[in-house]
């Protein structure tokens, strides 16, 4: 009952503010004002200020929302641990799915070897007139070790 009376109180000094507001002749600030004023009347025309105030003294409800503080505690605490791990759950599965794959090429059979091959190289024999043809490519396929 009190509350009812103190939200009624206030809706009626926010309107009287209104209306001196209108009399200066800022409509706008004035009708904003007249909104802000008339939600007070409204929750308790709608019942929630009796809610509240039934809410506000149940010792139910108090520990209603204690559990959902205390879970609201947990959700976060596995959201930083979750973040210090490196992504979320789904980044974790397609990483192991990628980690056992069989077929997958290893990192260093997919770069080209830089080095000299296993065979010392030789120099090729000075060639005849006729093994003209052919001495680039046996140059070319010596250089590569073939």
């Amino acid at each position: 009952m009190i509350a009812e009376t103190v939200c009624s109180a206030v809706s009626a000094a926010g309107l009287g503010i209104a209306i001196v507001t209108a009399y200066r002749k800022r409509y706008l600030a004035a009708v904003r004002i007249a909104a802000y004023s008339l939600v007070p009347i409204g929750l308790v025309m709608t019942g929630v200020v009796e809610w509240l105030a039934d809410t506000a003294f149940s010792p139910t409800a108090w520990a209603g929302f204690g559990v959902l503080g205390v879970a609201w505690v947990l959700f976060m605490t596995t959201r930083a641990v979750e973040r210090r791990r490196g992504g979320t759950r789904k980044e974790r599965r397609a990483a192991a799915r990628e980690a056992g794959r069989s077929d997958a090429v290893a990192p260093a059979a997919a770069a080209p070897s830089l080095g000299q091959g296993t065979r010392p190289a030789t120099r090729p024999a000075p060639a005849s007139r006729g093994d003209d043809d052919f001495s680039d490519i046996e140059a070319i396929l010596k250089k590569h070790g073939i």
